[in-house]
Parts: structure tokens; sequence; C-alpha cells
């Protein structure tokens, strides 16, 4: 495995440790991978609701119509 050495402030140091302290991660590598791994999967999910988004084709809603429809779905759950 290679090694990256990364500088940041002490607050997020002292974030990392407090993470690590909780018994779910090893260590702080352990930490930072599993951020990496969330940001991938994020990334992942965002670019495939892009894609499906461009295959859906185009709406005759204006964009302040979906915006109220998302809305109140949103306060209506």
């Amino acid at each position: 495995m290679a090694t990256l050495n990364v500088s940041m402030p002490e607050a997020m140091r002292s974030w990392i440790k407090e993470q690590v302290q909780t018994g779910q991660y090893a260590n702080a590598s352990d930490y930072v991978r599993d951020l990496i791994r969330h940001d991938q999967r994020h990334r992942d999910a965002l670019e495939l609701a892009l894609i499906e988004g461009e295959k859906s084709g185009f709406s005759d809603r204006s964009v302040m119509d979906i915006a109220h429809s998302a809305k109140r779905r949103l306060t209506r759950d």
C-alpha cells in the first residue's frame, strides 16, 4: 500500500482522533480510506443520476414548477 502525507489543521486532526477512539476505525488511515470510499460512492451515484436525467428527455414544466412540485412532495412525506 502506498503512503500519503497530508497536512491539516489541528481541529481536523482532533476530529479524526475522536472518530478512531469510537472504535469504529482501527486508525486514522482507516478513517480516511472510509471517507474516500464514501465520496467515491456519492460521486458514482451523482453521475448515474445525471445520466438518468439526461436520458429522461425534456420537460414542458419550468424550473420553478419542478422545484415547487419537489417541495410539496418533501413536505407531504
